[in-house]
């Protein structure tokens, strides 16, 4: 029997089976050493960072599972003045250089600040919030290939970034063991104005808790406090102290559909216009007719789901709320199914939560309720954002 701890202990939704071995690389080069041992073993292996963005089944992993501890922040030379150029390596807690960059007075990464989860992991899903992504300050990651074994420089353009999306998580299989960025170095502008102001504020939400328009500017650290505020209000922080905090953040990823099939939600429904190059993310599906919820559950489980279909050269994409489409399907925050230890968040409908002792099991068949409600009412799958290790949807 294995001696490893169950995943359950190092994922933020607290569940998951044992792994048949667990190995823990707190350099570089043990990263990488470790890496192409396993590699060479031919067995089953699973990166694992931080655990926030992970469903890991109750069957555990038969094989073996690489831990990503490695820290260090080197600060690189620049010859554009007012930027600043930084290489971090990928076990490193993220909000904790969110904390760092902004107390050094780096503007761009402000409003991602309380995302869990480690730096390796922000590249694989192009994290964003509140108007910023990371794509839009990622210069390069290095790269271990799990093809050759060998380290390699990966530029931003070739990681094909999108909207929650890269190559990373695409197919290309390998291990992140750094992540270089360029942000702004206010330290100029905050000897004139006395503090460092961030990128124009993006997000509407966002500029309504700061009292400000958007475009406006604001001070980095006034910036970080808000959106640690708001996410904290969402349950989406990691806190011991609040249950709702026990899941993997937001658990589907906003769809992307045509303006076409936009239309045909009602007027209140959130909507973003896109540009069409990002349109491979959700395709609408034909509606699924159900007489109640549980007829929706198991018309869903029986049902052939059709492939996604290309949209048009031209056609404009509208990026919706999967917030909104949950609640309007009739699933309200808290609602569990009947004898479930897996929840809705009290606090937002896009987290799934733990509410004690739930198995990956029940958080799987929550999800596919889910997606089986928004499915009937609105013929449009929405598309979990988690990685899922021995468990399906």
């Amino acid at each position: 029997m294995s001696s490893a701890p169950p995943l359950a202990e190092l994922t933020t939704l607290r569940v998951g089976g044992r792994p048949e071995r667990l190995v823990t690389a707190t350099t570089q080069r043990d990263l990488v050493d470790l890496a192409r041992d396993v590699w060479a073993s031919e067995e089953q292996w699973l990166v694992l960072g931080g655990g926030s963005n992970v469903l890991v089944g109750d069957d555990g992993f038969e094989g073996a599972v690489i831990r990503v501890a490695t820290r260090g922040i080197e600060v690189l030379p620049v010859d554009e003045p007012g930027r600043a150029r930084v290489r971090v390596q990928a076990g490193e807690p993220w909000d904790e250089f969110v904390a760092y960059s902004v107390q050094r007075g780096w503007s761009g990464l402000e409003a991602l600040s309380g995302i869990p989860g480690l730096m390796g992991a922000a590249p694989v899903q192009n994290i964003g919030a509140y108007g910023q992504e990371l794509s839009d300050h990622l210069v390069a990651i290095e790269f271990l290939d799990a093809d050759d074994g060998e380290v390699r420089r990966m530029t931003a353009a070739e990681l094909e970034l999108g909207y929650r999306s890269s190559v990373l998580k695409s197919g290309l299989e390998g291990i992140v063991l750094s992540v270089e960025l360029d942000l702004a170095d206010t330290t100029a502008e905050r000897a004139v104005l006395g503090e460092s102001l961030g990128e124009p504020i993006a997000y509407a939400q966002l500029a309504t808790a700061l009292g400000v328009q958007l475009g406006d500017r604001v001070p980095i650290a006034d910036v970080r406090r808000t959106v640690l505020e708001l996410r904290a209000g969402k349950g989406m922080v990691l806190d011991p102290d609040d249950p709702d905090s026990v899941s993997a953040g937001s658990f589907f990823t906003n769809p992307v559909v045509t303006e076409r099939v936009a239309r045909t939600l009602p007027a209140s429904a959130p909507r973003w216009y896109l540009a069409p190059e990002v349109a491979d993310e959700i395709v609408p599906l034909g509606s699924v007719a159900a007489e109640s919820p549980l007829d929706a559950f198991l018309a869903f489980q029986s049902s052939d789901e059709p492939a996604p279909q290309p949209v048009a050269p031209g056609e404009e994409l509208v990026k919706l709320s999967a917030a909104w489409l949950i609640e309007q399907s009739g699933i309200r925050r808290g609602f569990a199914l009947p004898g479930s230890r897996a929840a809705i968040s009290s606090k937002h409908t896009l987290a799934l939560v733990n509410r004690g002792g739930a198995s990956a099991e029940e958080i799987a068949q929550l999800a596919r309720f889910v997606q089986s409600r928004v499915n009937a009412e609105f013929g449009i799958t929405i598309v979990p954002e988690p990685v899922f290790v021995g468990i399906e949807l």
